[in-house]
């Protein structure tokens, strides 16, 4: 009888062990995934534009213009770029004095080039898209060196453009081997996703040295993939890369311009860039 109790302790101790143990595996498994999905990220660079009237020469460029199909009309007129209330708001406008300028219409856009690149991390601009006929506005990001030569060898990777009135976003990586080569299914260069546009949104990117995460609003909507054993243009993603953002009109993409439809703006709320922690 005395062993029999022995033998009955002994087992619920056990049976409490085994229950302790499966304890601390689920929430050891549980802690592991929080933190492989919640990346610690260190922040490296931001404007938040909390000055009216202030676009930070240490910081930004205006964009010139240029023979792109989207450079057709940028300028630095005062109506396309301006600060206000903590917002930068890039406008696409009607030209009402064709005397300084001869195109039809202007618009406003910013980089960072010169001023601001890096490799690898974490991107996200918080900012709502209103729409229009033949508006194009883009966020996007360009070589900071062309060390592989002249575009698209250097690779473009399009965090968010947007088209006239639609319900989605394109996000798209472009380089020689999507372009001249035409791989661009091996793997897929873009994907669209959803957006209401008429709020503010987060689009985003996260680097890293095999891949290119696309993400909106936190979520991660498409991955470009760095290809073992294929033709080496298409990973030029391993050099520093700056900050493109602006509000374009027309072009063979997004059609003909509207002018009813205008004024229309891109309104940027902050930019952050992020490195991981080591």
């Amino acid at each position: 009888m005395k062993c029999l109790h022995l033998s009955l302790r002994i087992s619920k101790f056990g049976f409490l062990l085994i229950f302790l143990s499966v304890l601390l595996s689920c929430s050891t498994s549980k802690t592991g995934k929080e933190s492989a999905n919640t990346k610690k990220w260190d922040l490296i660079w931001e404007d938040n534009f909390e000055k009216d009237h202030y676009l930070d020469p240490s910081k930004w460029n205006v964009i010139e213009r240029n023979t792109a199909d989207w450079g057709n009309y940028m300028s630095d007129n005062k109506d396309c770029i301006w600060i206000k209330d903590g917002k930068l708001i890039l406008r696409g406008i009607i030209n009402k004095d064709l005397t300084k300028d001869t195109v039809p219409y202007l618009t406003g856009g910013v980089n960072t080039k010169g001023k601001f690149s890096y490799q690898y991390g974490k991107i996200e601009i918080h900012a709502k898209l209103e729409n229009a006929k033949g508006a194009w506005p883009a966020m996007w990001m360009l070589a900071d060196q062309p060390i592989y030569g002249k575009y698209p060898r250097n690779g473009e990777i399009d965090l968010m453009e947007h088209l006239n009135f639609e319900d989605q976003i394109y996000q798209t990586v472009h380089s020689y081997y999507t372009l001249e080569l035409k791989q661009d299914k091996n793997p897929p260069h873009y994907k669209t996703t959803r957006v209401e546009t008429e709020n503010y949104n987060t689009y985003g990117l996260e680097w890293y040295p095999d891949k290119l995460v696309f993400t909106l609003n936190g979520k991660e909507t498409f991955i470009y993939p760095r290809v073992r054993n294929t033709d080496p243009t298409q990973w030029p993603f391993d050099q520093p890369f700056y900050i493109m953002i602006d509000m374009q009109l027309g072009g063979s993409w997004v059609g003909k311009v509207e002018a009813k439809d205008l004024p229309v703006q891109m309104i940027i709320d902050w930019v952050k860039v992020y490195q991981q922690k080591q």
